[in-house]
């Protein structure tokens, strides 16, 4: 049964951008057939700590003397680690807060980036190494191809993290303009912000049905 791992992280239950188009991936991917299947966790609503304990970030075989994470730190990232391992895809949805990671997102990811488990360090193992993740950023503003390319710092940690780090295989799918119907100044960008978004919501579909196929 191919299987979907859908994350988000907006705060925004009303109308996210990345929340509406992890949506349109997982209505593509159930599309597919009744054998697919999704596992939700959403991040926002249901948060995970800040890493309470730097021992986790390392695998148990490589904690030294004294690091003895708490049973239920334990008990939580086990269960975060075995969702992504169960998982045939990944989609995330990661829009731009104040030019970054919504935290909860960042406390996701620090859980599961481990040395030694998911993470090569005292062998060269990737076990996560070619699992296909989608990551869909929504940014208020427009920023690969422009001047505020640098600004972005939602979209490269995650990609250094996932992708350079973990081996996994990572795509990225944004929606920029987001704030064009919100900002009067913003305005005039309206269209483009409209046929960006179509373009997203294309894209997101062909993945899905490409990844689930």
């Amino acid at each position: 049964m191919p299987s979907l791992l859908r994350l988000d992280s907006s705060a925004d239950s009303r109308s996210s951008t990345s929340r509406a188009l992890t949506g349109t991936f997982s209505e593509a991917w159930l599309a597919l057939g009744p054998e697919h299947r999704i596992v939700e966790r959403d991040l926002h609503r249901t948060p995970p700590p800040h890493l309470p304990d730097a021992a986790l970030h390392y695998a148990p075989r490589l904690r030294v003397e004294g690091e003895r994470p708490g049973p239920a730190a334990e008990e939580l990232q086990t269960a975060l680690l075995s969702e992504l391992a169960a998982a045939d895809v990944v989609v995330i949805g990661a829009p731009m807060y104040n030019w970054s990671i919504p935290s909860t997102l960042k406390a996701w990811l620090d859980h599961v980036h481990v040395l030694g488990t998911t993470v090569p360090f005292d062998t060269k193992d990737q076990p996560l190494a070619g699992k296909p993740v989608v990551v869909i950023s929504s940014r208020g503003a427009a920023y690969a191809g422009t001047p505020d390319a640098g600004k972005d710092h939602t979209v490269p940690p995650i990609v250094q993290i996932l992708g350079d780090s973990m081996g996994m295989d990572v795509t990225v799918v944004t929606a920029d303009l987001t704030l064009a119907a919100r900002i009067p100044a913003m305005a005039p960008l309206a269209d483009t912000a409209r046929e960006n978004l179509e373009a997203a919501r294309t894209r997101v579909r062909d993945l899905a049905t490409e990844l689930g196929a």
